[in-house]
């Protein structure tokens, strides 16, 4: 049996990915939080890589309605950033209006 190498945190480039699949429910609601969010997620540290473009199911049955990747500099940055008292207003908003799921990923370490 082969072994799948991954990169752990010891060896991780830093990078964190975090990916959301987002439903919205109030559109006009929704904007509101796009609008605030940018701006605390980018003194994060953080930046968007997709945000909710057109995307193509190529195999399973998962079916997301809008996604988004997020990058960020480290899980721990992320984490400050999701459990911090500048995100914390502007989620509730988000959990208004939207059902989301969210997953977190290390990046590939540069030589891997």
């Amino acid at each position: 049996m082969t072994t799948i190498p991954q990169a752990t945190p010891s060896d991780a480039s830093g990078s964190y990915y975090v990916i959301v699949d987002v439903e919205i429910r109030d559109l006009e609601r929704y904007r509101t939080y796009m609008e605030k969010v940018r701006p605390a997620l980018e003194e994060a540290g953080g930046r968007y890589l997709v945000r909710g473009g057109a995307h193509k199911i190529y195999e399973g049955d998962w079916e997301p309605a809008r996604l988004v990747l997020l990058e960020f500099p480290s899980r721990d940055a992320w984490e400050s950033f999701y459990h911090g008292p500048a995100y914390e207003g502007i989620k509730a908003i988000r959990d208004e209006v939207s059902t989301a799921r969210l997953v977190g990923v290390e990046g590939v370490p540069p030589a891997f």
